[in-house]
């Protein structure tokens, strides 16, 4: 058995006048808890440092920029890394990233339990749009902040787990949880901040979003054998709410521990990555049943062709 006791953190709204500073405080609290009920992995949310800013539409560069993190950690986020190393317990979080070079990423990251960034991951698919749109109920700007991620789906050997990230929209393409498949991935890790209604579609609300996002992460989990950790940051953050949901599951789609709230709260699940073999050696053994022969259009287009 190789078991990891595993702790999915969800947090609560995180409103636009929150500081940094303020956010790390509650996420060492989780974190602390977490530790007291003996786990080794810590999982937080997309963009967990800051409230979900692509809500808004900004023009000023400056304004923008003041959302994103040039290093990490930086002094804000040490003392998280420091208490982790602590209590020896690997995290994995999201947040806006402004490199070097200026390009800016939705990322997340993955630390060991000696605090060591082993791994990072920026967000390939992402929604919304890029002009200030007047039709939608309210704004959802992400191609407008960020580039589309450039390291791809890679998985990380953290302590004997093969790990892989993904962040928020991602987990609705198949084809995310299947590049990680390809590579063995035992657990994927992903964050997210998802409105509890759809701005283009009053009639669709909670309930349906909920299901939504749980059939997504569940059949990634099953279809890949994989474990799956799914993260929400909830709640109404400056008048506009987000959903909860979040989701610990089994290698065989089950759900085995989740929220029940919208506010910052810790779920736990100790689980067995040996539970992975199975599915990986039967039905998902990719090297027998794979027929890549047949699938041809989906690398070599993207829209919708006859």
């Amino acid at each position: 058995m190789r078991e990891r006791v595993i702790g999915a953190a969800q947090m609560g709204p995180i409103q636009k006048s929150d500081s940094r500073e303020v956010v790390v405080l509650r996420m060492l609290s989780l974190l602390d808890r977490a530790a007291a009920q003996g786990c080794d992995l810590v999982v937080y949310p997309e963009l967990a440092l800051t409230t979900f800013f692509p809500r808004w539409y900004m023009e000023d560069q400056a304004e923008i920029d003041g959302w994103f993190e040039r290093e990490m950690p930086n002094a804000a986020t040490q003392p998280l890394f420091d208490r982790a190393r602590a209590h020896g317990v690997a995290i994995s979080f999201g947040y806006a990233e402004l490199t070097p070079e200026g390009h800016h990423f939705n990322t997340s990251i993955l630390t060991d339990r000696q605090g060591h960034i082993v791994g990072k991951y920026r967000k390939v698919h992402l929604p919304g749009h890029v002009e200030y749109d007047a039709a939608r109920d309210f704004q959802h700007l992400e191609k407008r902040y960020f580039e589309p991620g450039d390291l791809g789906f890679e998985t990380f050997d953290n302590e004997g787990t093969l790990m892989g990230m993904c962040i928020c929209n991602d987990r609705r393409w198949p084809e995310t949880w299947r590049v990680m498949g390809l590579q063995g991935v035992e657990l994927v890790m992903l964050g997210y901040n998802t409105p509890s209604v759809n701005s283009q579609n009053r009639g669709e609300g909670l309930s349906e979003r909920l299901y939504h996002s749980e059939l997504s992460v569940t059949a990634g989990a099953y279809q890949n054998a994989t474990w799956a950790v799914a993260v929400a940051k909830a709640g109404v953050e400056d008048g506009f709410p987000l959903m909860g949901g979040t989701i610990i599951v089994d290698p065989d789609g089950f759900v085995v521990a989740r929220t029940t709230g919208e506010g910052d709260e810790l779920i736990t699940a100790r689980c067995d990555m040996d539970r992975c073999q199975f599915g990986k050696t039967t039905i998902f053994d990719f090297a027998r049943h794979r027929r890549v022969e047949h699938y041809g259009r989906i690398t070599s287009q993207t829209g919708v062709e006859r």
